[in-house]
Order: C-alpha cells, then structure tokens, then sequence
C-alpha cells in the first residue's frame, strides 16, 4: 500500500479575514504553520510517501521570510517524505529559491509526472500560454493508477485557474487532486476517477467557515481517499432569530440557547428577527457578553424594526413622512417595508448603514 496526503491552499503568511485583534492574527499565522507541521508528523506517523501540494502554499508570491524559511525548513527536515509543490494563483511566481532537496518535487508549466510504484502522479501549472491545450497534451498509461494536480476552479469554461473536468474524463484519472477552494468536495471525474478539492488547513475568515483539514489516499489496487479534519480551529456562522426579545440580555440568553460554543473556536453571530426596540449597541452589547465563551466572537446586528403605524400618524417629522410612505406602499410586503424603514432611519441618523 502506498499513502499520499492532498493538500492545498496553505497561505503560509496569511493576513488573516476575521478582523480579529492585532495580537490574534499573529496568533493565526503562528497556527497555521504549526498545523501544517502537524500535518507532516501525522504524514509520518501513517506511513505517508508523499505530499501532494496543489497550490497556493503561500499567501503571495514574495512571502515573509521566516515563512518561506519554515516552509524549505521542513522539506529539508524530513527527507524521508517527498513533497510535491505545485504553485497557485497565490503563489505563482514563487521562485523555488531552495535548490539541493531531493525531496522537494517541482512542476512547471508543460506536464511533469513523477512514479511511487503502480502510481503516477503528475501535474502542471496553469498559464495563459498552456490553459486552452493542457488538456490536449495530457498522456496517461491506462494501466497505472494515475494521480493529477491541477490548481483552479471548475468551470464549464476555459481560462486561468479554470478547469473544466468534462475535457479531462477518459483520460485515465483516477484521483484529480485540485486546490484553489477552501472547502473539502469530491464528485465524479468519469466512470474511472474522481477529483476532489482538499481545503484549505485552516480557516482564515468568515468566508472559510466549517471543518478544514486534508485527504488521506491509499493506494491498494485502487485508490481510496478520505477527508481528515485537521485545523487547530473552526470557524463558524450561525443566524439566530431575537425577535420577541428585550434589548441586549435578552438577545444575549436567546444566542446562548442556540450556539453551543466551544472554546477554542471562532464564531460570527447574525441577529435576525423583528424586534420593537432601537438599540444602536446592540451587536457591541451582546458580543460583550459573548466574548469569554470561545476564541473569538463577532456579531452583527441583521435585526429588522418592527413599526407600528398608528405610533407615526401624528408625527410631522421627516421621519413619519418616510414612514407612512413606506408603509402606504402595496408593492412591498412587510418584511421589505421593515428592512426598508430599519436602513432609512438609520441614514436619517447618519448611522451607518448595512444592506
């Protein structure tokens, strides 16, 4: 049996997307290097032969030092794992600065395939020169069992970081190993293979929320894969309705009562619903009271205001006029005329305002 680990999507260097406090992004970059660490040592433990790196294991093309320095640092310190680096959009004119590493397996813009026994793995990385005829100029063996790596998303369409899958089936692949979306997926290739997008390793925003990790594949006869999460952190987003509810508290016991928070995970909080209250703390209050309950919370107030019209009838502020203006509107049914009054009061108030 021979083991690979598909991986990609790494972003070493990060910026970080979830606003967090100065001090906690560097504590998220520190992570980030520390679970592709671990990821390596889980790689030795279970007997790996291979990383297959399927782009973007830098944030950019000109990384931080002492990111690239840990990056060619572990390749160099476990020559007992060869690591295939195929770059990304991230990272596409990473030079490959470090030479006289054996196991550091590189790949170019024409095809490039190395052999771990029965299995082939080949790759390449995607210009404008060789995005149309890529395709074309793919040459498997029908008789190995064949891994592919390619880096961008799939599209019905040719282009940069476009991979339309259709061009690639009965082309003898049995596992397309892909990058560039941060979510793990795997569907169909054709009647032979699949592909697969790994993830990323950890998440870096509240665009990457749920589990993040890696694929194990064993290659025995066939090729089995399966998604392994491994991040030191999960990033998640809930809706919670606090209609009904008093100001800040109130709202704060209704989140309680339908997150259940775990410490060391990241969360962002959506407060939904109709409530009959003006509060403009109202997501600072609650994320207040949140906030020692997990890593990192942040709430965002999606809240609509209930109006009563009758309140407004005597009321010969621009205010009332707006609102018996909108109200008076048939087009619109209520959920619009609130969400439409709650963004008007608040640019009357030069308060800012969220679509």
């Amino acid at each position: 049996m021979i083991k690979f680990i598909h991986c990609a999507d790494v972003h070493l260097g990060s910026k970080m997307e979830a606003k967090l406090p100065k001090h906690k992004v560097e504590e998220r970059r520190v992570e980030v290097r520390k679970t592709f660490h671990r990821m390596v040592e889980y790689a030795k433990k279970e007997g790996v032969r291979a990383i297959l790196l399927a782009g973007d294991v830098f944030d950019c093309d000109r990384p931080l030092k002492r990111d690239k320095e840990f990056f060619y640092d572990v390749v160099k310190g476990n020559p007992e794992l060869d690591f295939l680096y195929l770059r990304g959009n991230h990272d596409s004119a990473e030079s490959y600065e470090e030479d006289g590493l054996p196991n550091l397996k590189r790949f170019s813009e024409e095809w490039t395939g190395y052999d771990y026994g029965e299995v082939r793995v080949s790759g390449i990385e995607m210009s404008r020169e060789n995005a149309l005829s890529l395709y074309s100029t793919l040459q498997l063996d029908e008789k190995r069992k064949n891994i592919v790596m390619l880096h961008g998303q799939v599209s019905s369409t040719l282009g940069v970081d476009k991979i339309n899958v259709h061009k690639l089936a009965d082309k003898y692949i049995d596992y397309l190993a892909l990058g560039h979306i941060h979510s793990y997926s795997e569907n169909k290739l054709d009647d032979r293979g699949r592909y697969a997008f790994s993830g990323c390793l950890e998440g870096r925003g509240f665009d990457e929320c749920g589990e993040k990790g890696f694929v194990l594949l064993e290659v025995d006869g066939e090729i089995s894969s399966k998604f392994i999460p491994f991040a030191e952190r999960t990033i998640e987003e809930y809706a919670v309705d606090i209609t009904g509810t008093g100001k800040a508290y109130e709202a704060y016991r209704a989140v309680k009562n339908a997150v259940r928070f775990v410490p060391s995970n990241l969360y962002r909080i959506l407060l939904t619903g109709e409530i009959a209250y003006e509060n403009d703390a109202l997501a600072a209050d609650v994320e207040s009271l949140l906030s020692g309950d997990c890593y990192f919370v942040s709430v965002k107030d999606k809240t609509l205001r209930k109006i009563e019209r009758a309140d407004y009838e005597g009321d010969i502020s621009l205010r009332g006029e707006f609102i018996r203006q909108v109200m008076a509107n048939p087009a619109w049914d209520d959920e619009r005329k609130s969400r439409i009054i709650t963004l008007g009061l608040k640019a009357l108030e030069n308060r800012e305002v969220e679509g």
